[in-house]
């Protein structure tokens, strides 16, 4: 699941990411361009019975990521905002926070 929320002055989104603990053994990273792809950037933690992380992009920010699963397997959000393909042959998924 993927929730937004913007700050009162919304010059700040806080995008939630919440994926369910039977995902992974041990480890979920939420991967993107806007942490150069970086698996160590982004980890979700467990909470309330599932993985767990929030990121803070900018208003009008558009942004492919994927989830890195106990660095090994791939996998997109069933929620994203939308799909595009990749240079692997595979598809990313699309977060897109508006104004």
């Amino acid at each position: 699941m993927i929730t937004k929320e913007f700050t009162p002055k919304r010059t700040i989104c806080k995008i939630t990411f919440q994926v369910p603990a039977e995902w992974a053994e041990n480890e979920i990273a939420v991967v993107g361009d806007f942490n150069d792809w970086d698996p160590t950037a982004n980890k979700l933690a467990r909470k309330n019975g599932n993985w767990e992380t929030t990121i803070r992009l900018k208003p009008e920010t558009d942004a492919k990521f994927r989830y890195f699963i106990d660095g090994s397997r791939w996998e997109n959000d069933d929620q994203a905002d939308g799909y595009e393909a990749n240079e692997y042959g595979t598809e990313d998924s699309l977060l897109k926070v508006g104004k």
